[in-house]
């Protein structure tokens, strides 16, 4: 059974576990929310595996945009994976604790995938202004050393730059409450439980999310207002209406994502006690995106579709 530490001396005992409760409030009956989240976890990890299927099997589909795409559906099963199965396990076998090392790196995983998330993103608006900016030039500027390169960058970007934040939390001294009022290992809501000063990692947040993030949202605004200025400029509204439809799914999956990490990162900065929606919110982030992002693009984009008909018209081939 997990110990609590909340009537102990907290000068006496380090704390060796935290305790994951689940949902605020609705502790006796959160267990019913394992099958809709079951179902995003398992339609998340099937869509993007399709999404890569088809990419791998389908040589038109071997472009920049897609080769973008396809690395976006590996982050995005890794960033579900890395919260889904603890959260399920905790409502189906009650498997509650978690030991200080796995909640420092699912703390550190959290944030490299939402951080190589919102690079990814960046990466495909720049591919979405050169392609509608400077289409002669499209094919020698986006080619396949330059989406290496970029991949590499970000995944070394947000794999180092996101190390001081679970170390600065292990830093912390958890000596009294080990109870989190989460699903996951939320750097904010575990350092509040530390009895000495926190300030260093809000503010390590806080600098990380504005220099990361905040500079992606930046430059990806910046693409889409080059790429609206450029559009109006056309003579021909369905050119109009072919750059328009070609991004809409890209805007409709960044309005989403960047909107959910506002909400999210003030109700931490506001610092008051965990509630039921701020809390839903977060795993909604972290699931919601993973299962919705190649369903959007697989309806809004006719050369998936197409994909996607091959596909199923081979496995019917083959079973007879």
């Amino acid at each position: 059974m997990p110990t609590s530490f909340k009537d102990v001396n907290s000068s006496k005992f380090q704390v060796s576990e935290f305790i994951l409760l689940g949902f605020p409030g609705i502790h006796s009956w959160q267990h019913w929310l394992s099958l809709p989240l079951t179902l995003l976890y398992l339609s998340a990890i099937g869509t993007n595996i399709l999404i890569l299927i088809i990419i791998y099997q389908d040589p038109s589909l071997r472009q920049p945009m897609y080769l973008f795409l396809g690395i976006l559906s590996v982050v995005d099963m890794g960033l579900a994976t890395t919260i889904m199965p603890k959260i399920l396990a905790i409502f189906w076998f009650d498997a509650k604790v978690i030991s200080l090392p796995e909640c420092f790196a699912q703390i550190y995983a959290i944030h490299c995938f939402v951080g190589m998330e919102s690079g990814i993103f960046l990466c495909m608006a720049f591919d979405r202004y050169v392609a509608i900016c400077y289409p002669l030039r499209y094919s020698s500027i986006i080619t396949n050393s330059l989406i290496l390169k970029a991949t590499l960058f970000m995944v070394l970007r947000n794999g180092l730059c996101v190390i001081p934040v679970p170390v600065l939390a292990a830093q912390r001294n958890y000596c009294s409450r080990n109870e989190i009022d989460h699903c996951l290992c939320s750097n904010l809501g575990v350092t509040s439980l530390a009895c000495d000063d926190r300030r260093p990692n809000s503010i390590c947040q806080l600098i990380l999310a504005w220099v990361g993030m905040g500079s992606d949202l930046g430059l990806i605004i910046l693409s889409y207002t080059l790429i609206l200025r450029s559009v109006l400029r056309l003579n021909s509204g369905e050119a109009v209406s072919k750059a328009l439809n070609t991004c809409s799914s890209h805007l409709i999956l960044i309005l989403f994502f960047y909107t959910v990490v506002v909400v999210i990162s003030v109700t931490h900065l506001a610092e008051t006690k965990a509630t039921l929606i701020p809390v839903l919110l977060n795993v909604m982030h972290n699931i919601i995106p993973p299962s919705l992002n190649p369903i959007v693009y697989a309806l809004r984009t006719r050369e998936l579709r197409r994909g996607f008909q091959k596909l199923l018209c081979w496995r019917s081939l083959q079973g007879k």
